[in-house]
């Protein structure tokens, strides 16, 4: 897997990476850029949050769950100080769906986060990682 930035201009860089696919990164004005892109932290969070809902889905679309809409948020919290590293990291699941079975929603939470999702794992190695859920019926 490779993946590299290519500067536009003040602080706005292309992404690509091994898929073939474009992201473009900014930052403020308040710091030389003119938003308009994504943080590279935020696509840290956008990544975890990618890994283990396609983890989660993958599985729960296995045991043939009616899910008729699902979202993953993810917050996390960061040092005052330089490099601002992530200090603690919350993952919300959300699920919308017919009759959906909590301990089946549980189950796959839990084998993203111990088995299926490196971003998951690696993250947990620099910051705690809570996990919570709601279901709401469709």
């Amino acid at each position: 897997m490779d993946a590299k930035v290519t500067w536009q201009k003040k602080m706005t860089f292309d992404g690509t990476a091994t898929s073939g696919f474009n992201v473009n990164l900014g930052t403020t004005p308040n710091v030389g850029g003119d938003d308009d892109g994504f943080r590279p932290l935020e696509l840290m969070l956008v990544g975890l949050a990618g890994c283990t809902a396609m983890d989660v889905i993958s599985i729960l679309q296995k045991k043939r769950e009616a899910i008729t809409s699902f979202e993953v948020e993810v917050q996390a919290e960061q040092a005052k100080e330089h490099p601002k590293v992530f200090t603690k990291i919350h993952i919300t699941y959300r699920f919308t769906g017919h009759n959906i079975d909590a301990r089946s929603v549980e189950r796959a939470i839990e084998l993203s986060e111990t088995k299926y999702c490196p971003a998951q794992a690696m993250m947990a190695k620099i910051a705690p990682i809570e996990h919570t859920y709601t279901i709401t019926p469709a």
